[in-house]
């Protein structure tokens, strides 16, 4: 009877670690716009909603050389893009990455990125004092 409990208390408290090192970040409608030939840049596009307060901090992907969350902006008339070091996603809030506004930015990206295929990415969350790694395939978009 006593390795029961000890089984199931030790069950439970690698599910509650499991579940700890995990973010619950949802990731919805994510995309990028396809690619002409030597093109070295591209965006990518989604939804994201956290369960708690969560920070966007960083983003990897295999089909570029390096990936960064940018933001669009326009003043005085002149459409300025920039960095950002990180981006709250307030819990329960979605927060949209999406053309002119923020969005992941792709460079030296090693090949076309042709309708129907998936570009693989990796975003780096910080949520309850904790890194943790969300995996995000975009589906790749005709040319408007």
């Amino acid at each position: 009877m006593k390795a029961r409990h000890a089984l199931a208390a030790s069950a439970a408290a690698l599910w509650l670690v499991a579940g700890a090192a995990r973010a619950a970040v949802e990731v919805s409608e994510a995309w990028a716009r396809a690619t002409m030939p030597g093109q070295k840049v591209a965006g990518v596009y989604m939804q994201l909603r956290a369960d708690g307060a969560a920070r966007l901090i960083g983003v990897r992907s295999g089909a570029a050389r390096a990936a960064e969350v940018h933001e669009m902006s326009h003043a005085g008339g002149v459409m300025k893009m920039r960095k950002v070091e990180a981006l709250d996603l307030p819990a329960g809030k979605a927060v949209k990455l999406e053309p002119g506004g923020f969005h992941v930015m792709l460079f030296d990206i090693g090949k076309p990125l042709k309708p129907g295929e998936r570009v693989p990415l990796t975003l780096i969350v910080e949520q309850a004092g904790k890194r943790v790694e969300v995996p995000v395939s975009a589906e790749v978009r005709p040319l408007l």
